[in-house]
């Protein structure tokens, strides 16, 4: 503690009194086994490479504190190695580290270096280089994809592994043009997949997507977007910013595409750029005033202070980003600060000229002539956040490849023949290595998986803190609580070209972007099956939902139900039909032998009172739910009764015809036939024509019970469906006739004064049969298929009443209320007629029966 306090002392001296470092000679140390670095320890902002015409050397004079924290990251790593026993024991590990400007032309030049002959400053040319030993083992870096893919290619020629602590650009996951490429950070793909669902996560559907125009940004937007389409986030604006260097007409699209993103309701803009463009757009955005948005930044600017220093860069409002969560290295800040108060030691750097040969800057120029001219204010601001993990972490996984490659345990390493940068490649595929306790694995693609952490700006004057507010590992986990925002009240600000749907809506799409939609209410029978549907889902045919409905319910079975109103007001009229019937039957039966009785026909009478009563009994087929056999049997056990009954009224009809109105031979030759055995032969074949007409029916169009799923609302209804109306209307045809006829023969007939006129009833009967099914026709045809059994069975009973109260009460009212005229001559007054017509016809009235 001492001796590092008397460190500290003597670089606050020797940095106060302004005296150069020894830092940069810091940079290359010997050993068994050389690792090569390529780190960002300047930047060539003011190097002039536009302006080059020859191919000389490059001096990048601008500090980057987070290049040279990576650098001792590095060297760190190599110092533990070296001390411990654990992987590379009796060994010695070296490094050989340079510096890239971030430009692809000054990264050549030390990867060629790394490539030279051992012992040399030559690059030989051969047909195998198998056997060829290069000066490194390995490389770490560099650090961001533009140049890893220059020398990604370059190095996989000669299958020198490279490890990368901070290219993520997808393309480097290619291992037919990267085979020996690696990297402790993972993909692009990642982190473009955790900003996709912290978009979700939080509502925000109408974004900006803005990148850098390189490749880390070009690449890292098309990525973005791509998962973005597919999961139903909307790209308002898109661009690139270009890298500081463009020139002032391509610096102009900037201003443009920040006045689109001001003027239009986007809230947020996703930037997924390297920290200099990030600069560059912050710089037009606080100078153009742009209102304040939600920036998800990428990993490369979120805690750079390129950006984070930029005055204003608190107006710019929220920002957001995702971090690799890495491991934690506390010392790291004590080894910093004692690597810089080492190199302000004179002693120290005298004793590094004369370990080590020299740096051989003659050959590659200055390493960092800007790292012997810091101060520890340069570097503090990184140390805060520092994000030195994966360079860290890099070395290890080469060490453990090492490890392998040389048959290494406790007692050393018994392999000590040279191994060669393809040996050591063929044990780093799916290698797993341990770094800060952590387990790492290199997978078949050269990736590392690791998590981010989800962190927030918030301002500390002069720099913002990084809060950690949410975690991705496949899955976001965001802590709501922990966030805050630029709006008034701190509410989460909202980012929707068009509100959110209520339940039972869809969207109808308007223009191009799918996020610009009108809320459509999706219609009884169909539903909304998910939010981002853009059609309403037609429900299952044995399935309902009424309107703006989330979901379908199953359809009820129901039918013509006892229990309904209008089926037990029919009910009562069927009790009051068969009450009559039976009264009437009653009556007639007590009354056998009277006149009025005998002249109604007397057994055939009661024959067609009999059937009358089972044309009322047939509508009890009609509610209830249905059946194939109730199906079957509703309209032969209908028509077939009102065939008995109608044959025996048109037995009484042609009676009276005869009696009335044909001359008296041929009345008595015809009346023999209308009576006895030959009336009932009539009534047999009307029965046996009309059950033909059944059978036809049932054979060829039978009805059957069907279950309609769309007649009704939200019931299933069911119901005997007619196959054939043609057939349906054929089977009331035998006594459609029988009526007919009925009526004919009794509308025109005489009455004559003194007698019962039983024509008037026939043709009364006859008059309430044809105007109920008349009716009946245009009613069952139109009414809804729920009320037609219903229909029926009202026209059944109300044919039956008809023909009971025009024809049979009247016949009960006379036999209960004027038995005085149940006489022979009231009742078959015709027959005397018949006898002594000729006396009396001159004197008689004539009259048409009503």
């Amino acid at each position: 503690m001492r001796g590092l306090t008397l460190l500290g002392l003597m670089a606050l001296v020797g940095l106060g009194a302004g005296a150069p470092l020894c830092l940069s000679r810091q940079l290359r140390m010997q050993g068994d086994y050389v690792l090569g670095g390529l780190f960002p320890l300047g930047l060539a902002e003011d190097a002039g490479l536009g302006d080059r015409t020859q191919p000389n050397a490059t001096v990048c004079t601008r500090f980057s504190a987070l290049g040279l924290l990576w650098a001792l990251a590095m060297k760190m790593a190599v110092e533990e190695i070296n001390n411990g026993s654990a992987l590379l024991p009796g060994l010695h590990l070296g490094y050989d580290l340079f510096d890239t400007c971030s430009e692809p032309v000054v990264a050549m030049k030390p990867s060629l270096m790394f490539m030279a002959k051992a012992g040399s400053c030559d690059i030989a040319a051969y047909c195998n280089y198998t056997q060829y030993q290069p000066r490194v083992l390995a490389v770490i870096g560099p650090h961001s994809s533009e140049l890893a893919l220059i020398t990604g290619k370059f190095f996989s020629f000669f299958l020198m592994p490279q490890v990368s602590y901070g290219a993520s650009t997808d393309r480097l996951s290619n291992r037919e043009i990267f085979p020996s490429f690696f990297r402790t950070v993972p993909s692009d793909r990642v982190q473009a997949m955790a900003m996709v669902e912290l978009l979700q996560e939080l509502g925000w559907n109408w974004v900006a997507a803005v990148g850098s125009d390189d490749e880390y940004g070009r690449q890292g937007l098309s990525l973005f977007s791509s998962l973005a389409n597919t999961r139903g986030i909307c790209i308002a604006h898109e661009g690139l910013v270009p890298l500081p260097r463009a020139g002032s007409l391509r610096l102009g699209t900037v201003q443009g595409l920040l006045h689109q993103v001001n003027q239009s309701s986007v809230q947020v803009v996703v930037l997924f750029a390297s920290a200099r463009a990030a600069r560059t757009l912050f710089s037009y955005s606080i100078h153009c005033r742009l209102s304040p948005k939600v920036w998800v930044a990428s990993e490369a600017w979120l805690t750079s202070d390129l950006v984070m220093t930029l005055p204003g860069m608190a107006e710019v409002g929220t920002v957001l980003g995702f971090l690799q969560q890495g491991a934690l290295m506390p010392e790291f800040s004590s080894y910093v600060r004692t690597r810089l108060a080492l190199a302000a030691d004179p002693a120290f750097c005298a004793s590094l000229d004369a370990e080590q040969p020299g740096l051989e800057e003659h050959v590659v120029g200055p390493r960092c002539p800007q790292c012997d001219h810091i101060t520890l204010e340069n570097v503090s601001a990184g140390l805060l956040h520092h994000r030195t993990f994966a360079a860290y972490a890099a070395v290890y996984g080469v060490a453990q490849a090492l490890h392998n490659t040389l048959l290494c345990n406790a007692s050393g390493c018994p392999s000590r023949e040279p191994v060669l940068p393809w040996q050591l490649l063929e044990n780093m595929y799916n290698t797993s290595f341990r770094a800060r306790g952590r387990l790492l694995r290199f997978d078949a693609s050269g990736n590392v998986h690791m998590d981010y952490d989800l962190k927030l700006w918030v301002w500390q004057d002069p720099m913002p803190e990084l809060r950690t507010v949410g975690a991705f590992d496949g899955r976001l986990k965001l802590w709501h609580s922990q966030l805050s925002w630029h709006t008034p009240g701190n509410q989460p600000p909202v980012s929707q070209c068009s509100r959110q749907c209520r339940e039972g809506q869809v969207r109808r799409v308007k223009g191009f972007h799918s996020c610009c939609y009108d809320c459509v209410d999706c219609k009884a029978g169909s539903y909304q099956r998910s939010p981002d549907d853009l059609l309403c889902t037609q429900c299952d045919q044995n399935q309902w939902s009424p309107d703006r409905s989330t979901r379908c319910f199953p359809r009820r079975p129901t039918f013509l139900a006892w229990q309904e109103p209008a089926v037990l007001v029919l009910l009562i009229l069927l009790g009051l039909a068969l009450g009559l019937v039976l009264a009437a039957l009653g009556l007639f039966i007590r009354h056998w032998d009277s006149p009025l009785v005998q002249a109604s026909g007397g057994p055939r009478a009661c024959f067609g009172l009999a059937c009358l009563g089972l044309v009322c009994l047939s509508v009890l087929l009609f509610p209830g739910q249905p059946g194939p056999a109730s199906c079957l049997a509703q309209q032969p056990l209908l028509h077939l009764p009102l065939t008995g009954c109608l044959s025996t009224l048109f037995l009484q009809a042609a009676q009276i015809f005869v009696g009335s109105e044909l001359p008296p031979g041929w009345a008595e030759q015809l009346r023999g036939c209308l009576q006895g055995p030959w009336a009932w032969l009539v009534v047999l074949l009307a029965l046996l024509a009309e059950a033909a007409l059944c059978a036809w029916y049932l054979v060829v169009f039978p009805p059957e019970v069907v279950t309609d799923w769309w007649v009704l609302p939200t019931e299933a209804l069911v119901h005997c469906r007619v196959r054939s109306w043609i057939s349906f209307g054929l089977v009331h045809a035998t006594n459609a006739v029988l009526a007919f006829l009925c009526f004919l023969g009794t509308f025109l007939v005489q009455s004559w004064p003194g007698h019962y006129n039983g024509a008037r009833g026939l043709t009364f009967a006859m008059l309430a049969y044809f105007i109920t099914w008349i009716s009946f026709v245009p009613l069952f045809a139109n009414v809804h298929v729920v009320y037609q059994p219903t229909v029926q069975m009202g026209a059944t009973l109300l044919c039956a009443l008809g023909i009971l109260a025009t024809f049979h009460l009247p016949k009960c009212y006379l036999l209960l209320w004027r038995p005085e005229l149940n006489t022979p001559e009231f009742f078959l007054g015709d027959d005397a007629r018949g006898q002594g017509s000729s006396g009396t016809g001159g004197k008689e009235t004539q009259g048409k029966s009503k």
